[in-house]
């Protein structure tokens, strides 16, 4: 449940004036209209959902879709809700509604404080970029220990892999915790030893992402004995 795996392999690189759709579906962030059909507006990932195509930028921040898990970050806090980083330019309140505890009003400090990283879901961005985030849902939760390492948004479909083949290949050969968000962040828990091996496969997948033979480095990496603490 690392990410919606199915759906990531049907992510492709596209290119500005490139056509995604015919008719059908709504024009979404980084796309454009043009006599019934649905063109690229800048170089990006093409992400499709039910209603909609959008085009996720291959560089800079995270920009949100519905139905994208990510890992956020506790900023503030306030009396009905939390503030989250998600790696994003835009803020993602998540509302005392939203999480599977019973919080009253002024309480939120009792259940998560500034710092803490949770696994959230994206429920709802609207035309300007109000963000909903919900924790109500399957597997969602406050992620305690481990780390987070970043890396690009673009690359995260790299990093699971075509039907989730990546990520398990990484579970696997570390024994590792490893919950990868949309937002390229990435919460990893194991012992120290296996944390650092996982971290150094992931920094190899985001630096040859585009490279052949890319599976059999990684497996090539995570076979070998020991682990250097140097990264």
């Amino acid at each position: 449940m690392e990410t919606n795996d199915s759906k990531e392999s049907s992510r492709e690189i596209v290119v500005p004036g490139d056509l995604l759709a015919i008719s059908g579906k709504k024009a979404g962030p980084g796309t454009y209209s043009e006599g019934g059909k649905i063109f690229a507006s800048q170089l990006g990932i093409k992400t499709v959902r039910q209603d909609s195509i959008s085009v996720v930028p291959l560089s800079g921040q995270y920009i949100p879709i519905r139905g994208d898990l990510v890992v956020g970050k506790i900023v503030d806090i306030g009396a009905s809700n939390w503030l989250v980083d998600i790696n994003s330019p835009y803020p993602a309140p998540l509302h005392v509604n939203e999480v599977p505890w019973r919080v009253e009003f002024g309480e939120t400090g009792k259940f998560m404080t500034v710092g803490d990283i949770v696994l959230i879901k994206v429920v709802g961005v609207d035309e300007v970029k109000r963000i909903q985030v919900s924790m109500q849902d399957h597997g969602l939760r406050k992620l305690t220990g481990g780390m987070v390492m970043e890396v690009s948004p673009s690359k995260v479909p790299r990093v699971i892999g075509k039907n989730g083949s990546m990520i398990q290949m990484l579970k696997n050969e570390t024994g590792c915790r490893i919950y990868v968000g949309q937002n390229g962040r990435i919460w990893i828990d194991g012992e120290l030893d296996n944390i650092v091996k996982a971290v150094r496969a992931i920094k190899l997948i985001e630096d040859e992402s585009h490279s052949l033979g890319l599976t059999e480095k990684v497996k090539e990496l995570l076979s070998r004995k020991g682990s250097e603490r140097e990264m």
